[in-house]
């Protein structure tokens, strides 16, 4: 059996600048490679600017966060939020082998809360695909032109939902809702209409009201009555829209029985009220 490299060996080894405008609406990526880890391979930082995605495309490492130490396997992402404290390295005995790129762009420290990348920055499950999205990243960075910063952002938003999918299921499916809350989701989408509490859900799903909760917010981002509300809406757009029933009939159909309350919930998740979103659509359809 071989012995493990003693050394780390850049196999590629790449910096951008992007410029500002890019900044304020891309995912940029200012550094990105391909190593080789060594025995050696060992990065410790307080804090840095970014974060990290690293995949592993052999052999094994290990990242710290928080104090914890994760196993990293072939076939493995890692989100490292390099604001805090973090380290990562090549197990020794089999150093890993990584593509990585650190990304900038907006709300990337909202999407890190939702995937609750601090307490668990590995995904398992990721798609097979997930080296060529990287190897378009480092094709673009060698090769820049007009269109450049636009497909970077496009692949690392492809990274990004590969690190969703593989939380929620490991999955990039519609089948990739845990198990233990396809029911209650069943139930929310054919029966959005009916009164619905947190403690029925979880029952339907088998779970206390507290976990549900949390394994909800965990693959959503959002609470249950959030999420329902929101389809409410949705649904109650689609009426306004292709039917001429009044504001009153479709508020109830959506299963809100107070027309005010209605209303204060559409401006709340849409900027506007129910007659002007209808006013607004119906003008824009002729």
């Amino acid at each position: 059996m071989p012995k493990p490299p003693a050394t780390t060996r850049f196999v590629v080894s790449l910096f951008a600048t992007p410029n500002t405008a890019h900044q304020e609406v891309f995912y940029t990526v200012p550094r990105g490679g391909h190593l080789i880890g060594g025995k050696d391979h060992h990065v410790e930082r307080d804090h840095f600017p970014g974060h990290e995605l690293i995949w592993c495309l052999g052999g094994k490492g290990c990242v710290r966060l928080q104090g914890k130490v994760h196993g990293v396997a072939a076939g493995e992402l890692v989100w490292i939020n390099c604001a805090k404290p973090h380290s990562h390295w090549a197990d020794p005995s089999d150093p890993w082998e990584v593509y990585w790129l650190r990304i900038e762009g907006p709300r990337l420290e909202s999407l890190s809360q939702m995937l609750s990348t601090e307490s668990n920055p590995v995904f398992s499950g990721c798609s097979a695909d997930t080296a060529a999205v990287y190897q378009e990243v480092f094709l673009r960075m060698q090769n820049p032109a007009p269109e450049s910063p636009a497909l970077i952002h496009v692949a690392v938003a492809r990274l990004i939902a590969a690190a969703f999918c593989a939380r929620a299921g490991g999955s990039e499916s519609l089948e990739a809702t845990p198990p233990a809350l396809r029911k209650a989701m069943e139930r929310m989408r054919l029966f959005y209409f009916q009164p619905t509490r947190v403690e029925d859900l979880a029952a339907t799903s088998g779970l206390s009201p507290s976990h549900f909760n949390r394994l909800f917010r965990r693959t959503f981002g959002t609470s249950p009555i959030d999420w329902l509300r929101r389809e409410r809406i949705s649904q109650a757009k689609r009426r306004l829209v292709e039917s001429n029933e009044t504001i009153k009939q479709i508020a109830e159909q959506v299963g809100y029985p107070d027309r005010f309350f209605f209303s204060k919930d559409f401006k709340r998740y849409t900027g506007t009220t129910p007659g002007q979103f209808r006013a607004r659509e119906k003008q824009n359809r002729r």
